[in-house]
């Protein structure tokens, strides 16, 4: 969502839908090594912090919840991106970094993994869902640091539960990390095709959450357990569709983009989605 923000702004001819596949609590998942001194979230003014992508969704949220709970500014952070140019978000966009940004490139034989665990970096977000599977992108599963101390790296949110439901409570969603856009040529060629598709994923969803309980791993032993406390925490639906029900979380994302000077405009939540979707 973020790069599409800065694509839209910058005349890409494409436009999406009020649907959002993936949703995380991004700022869990930094680590930060011990050597460091940190020991709260507000430690980290002053330290290097490793993201994946400086403009990707995921550091987006990163940089305005640490400043807007936790008064972590980011222009107080020395920030360290892993992608490359050629591989980013940032490469197809135009990124350079904002104006009073202390920022780094990794260097291309080195990772936030291998960088935290030597502490050459301070704090990084090395713990998405995926940060074992294999990918062109990203480096910290092909450089993992397995010659340092990784008893060193500690989760800078150690009760992941207890702090999405703080964050829950106070902002009353879950970050988004994508959505689904269609290209301009054909949403002008077939403008239906934004309802019917959108339509088509408020089915898929119906469908697979009518099975959710069934589909829990037996593995999970305390499966249903766990699934009645997200939804005592988040409600039944913590993944909701459409305009109405995200708007208050659509407009975070676009300030937080305009204030880390990613957009040069705070764009309106109707400039970035399709027309026929605005009052779903």
């Amino acid at each position: 969502m973020s790069s599409y923000l800065i694509a839209r702004e910058r005349g890409f001819d494409i436009i999406a839908l009020p649907v959002f596949p993936s949703r995380r609590l991004f700022h869990t998942e930094l680590s930060y090594n011990t050597d460091s001194g940190i020991k709260e979230p507000d430690d980290l003014a002053g330290k290097r912090v490793g993201v994946g992508e400086y403009q990707q969704t995921a550091a987006l949220w990163q940089r305005g919840i640490l400043e807007h709970d936790f008064g972590v500014s980011q222009f107080k952070v020395h920030w360290y991106m892993e992608r490359t140019e050629e591989l980013s978000h940032g490469g197809a966009t135009g990124f350079t970094p904002p104006p009073g940004i202390s920022f780094q490139r990794i260097p291309p034989d080195q990772s936030m993994a291998s960088m935290l665990v030597n502490n050459e970096l301070d704090a990084a977000a090395i713990n998405s869902p995926w940060k074992n599977m294999p990918n062109v992108i990203g480096r910290s599963h092909r450089i993992p640091g397995s010659d340092g101390d990784w008893s060193k790296v500690k989760l800078l949110f150690p009760n992941r539960m207890a702090e999405g439901a703080r964050f829950y409570k106070k902002w009353g969603f879950l970050p988004v990390n994508h959505a689904y856009t269609i290209r301009g040529d054909i949403y002008k060629k077939y403008p239906w095709v934004a309802f019917n598709l959108y339509t088509g994923f408020v089915k898929a969803k119906e469908y697979f959450n009518a099975k959710l309980v069934d589909s829990i791993p037996s593995a999970l032993f305390f499966g249903r357990e766990y699934l009645a406390m997200t939804q005592e925490m988040f409600g039944h639906d913590p993944y909701p569709y459409g305009v109405k029900n995200n708007r208050k979380m659509i407009e975070t994302l676009i300030d937080f983009s305009h204030q880390q000077g990613l957009t040069s405009k705070r764009m309106k939540v109707e400039e970035l989605f399709a027309e026929s979707t605005l009052d779903l």
